[in-house]
């Protein structure tokens, strides 16, 4: 099986797509962390993200590193999470978000993970490639 996490873990920045009443949108994302076939994210329960994800929780996250060997696009629907001590680990992993949010009982505070079960590739030298998980 393909190593997508090795990839997001090196390019954590991606692009996350969604899709709302208007169609597709997208949005710069940070990747947080991968537990299984999860892969995990946050937003503020104030951010219009939040209700669209909601609204309707099919989404891809794209990501790449610069040479663009992979592209990798991780495939699913979202699952909000609330367990306090994967929400701890997403602030003590990373300082910027726990700038923002400050513990992992703020109420604005949203954990959700792509419960991924199909992982799309492509490099200059494999072409595209599906993975299902």
């Amino acid at each position: 099986m393909f190593d997508y996490e090795s990839v997001l873990k090196a390019n954590p920045n991606g692009v996350l797509a969604t899709q709302d009443g208007e169609g597709v949108g997208t949005r710069v994302f940070q990747f947080l962390f991968v537990d299984g076939n999860k892969v995990y994210f946050c937003t503020s329960s104030q951010k219009p993200v939040y209700k669209q994800l909601r609204a309707n929780p099919n989404v891809s996250f794209c990501t790449y590193p610069a040479d663009f060997n992979p592209v990798v696009s991780v495939n699913g629907k979202v699952v909000f999470v609330d367990d306090i001590s994967l929400k701890a680990r997403a602030l003590d992993e990373n300082p910027g978000i726990k700038g923002i949010y400050g513990s992992p009982d703020n109420p604005v505070f949203k954990l959700f993970c792509i419960d991924v079960k199909v992982i799309e590739t492509f490099s200059f030298t494999d072409g595209a490639t599906t993975h299902t998980l």
